[in-house]
């Protein structure tokens, strides 16, 4: 079985920085234990790094959520120490991405033939959604995994939703129901 663990966004703007959040800063140790576990079972591990420029404020992101963040080379827009170093960041493909969902990630997935494609990371209903139903339309007999104890929302009701939408689009979760 080829299998890929996807890291989405777990940047430290995302954690404890710009758009940061107690239920992002909250799910890190499990994104390090899912790293781990993925790693020892030999599954390959991909990152994905938003990536915004100086003209953020002029997009139609910045102008939806004008909040500047994750601007290529900041401190924001790296990815958080736990996760680079449980990961051996310098061993992982990395796929920047200048909006929510990354079609060279599920381009290559896709590509690559894995079996199973697990996500983790943030935010659950803008950029996990987004790629994971970009991957599932690219690799629609792929088995696609969400774990809900590794993926956080910005407010608690958009992140249930977010779920539910992706088991309506047959993309599996673990720990639906979590504490």
């Amino acid at each position: 079985m080829k299998k890929a663990l996807v890291v989405i966004d777990m940047q430290n703007d995302f954690i404890d920085g710009a758009l940061g959040s107690p239920q992002a800063q909250a799910i890190v140790p499990n994104v390090v234990e899912k790293i781990k576990a993925h790693q020892k079972s030999g599954s390959a591990i991909l990152f994905t790094r938003d990536t915004h420029h100086p003209n953020y404020l002029q997009t139609q992101e910045g102008q939806n959520l004008p909040v500047p963040h994750c601007l290529e080379g900041t401190p924001g827009w790296q990815i958080a120490e736990a996760l680079a170093s449980a990961a051996h960041l310098s061993s992982c493909l990395i796929f920047n991405k200048g909006c929510f969902g990354s079609v060279e990630l599920a381009q290559y997935l896709s590509r690559e033939g894995y079996d199973e494609i697990e996500l983790v990371g943030l935010v659950s209903s803008i950029c996990v959604i987004s790629n994971a139903l970009l991957i599932k339309a690219h690799a629609p007999e792929t088995k696609i995994t969400v774990d809900a104890t590794c993926t956080a929302g910005v407010a608690d009701e958009d992140y249930k939703a977010s779920l539910c939408v992706m088991k309506m689009c047959h993309i599996h979760l673990l720990n639906e129901e979590r504490p």
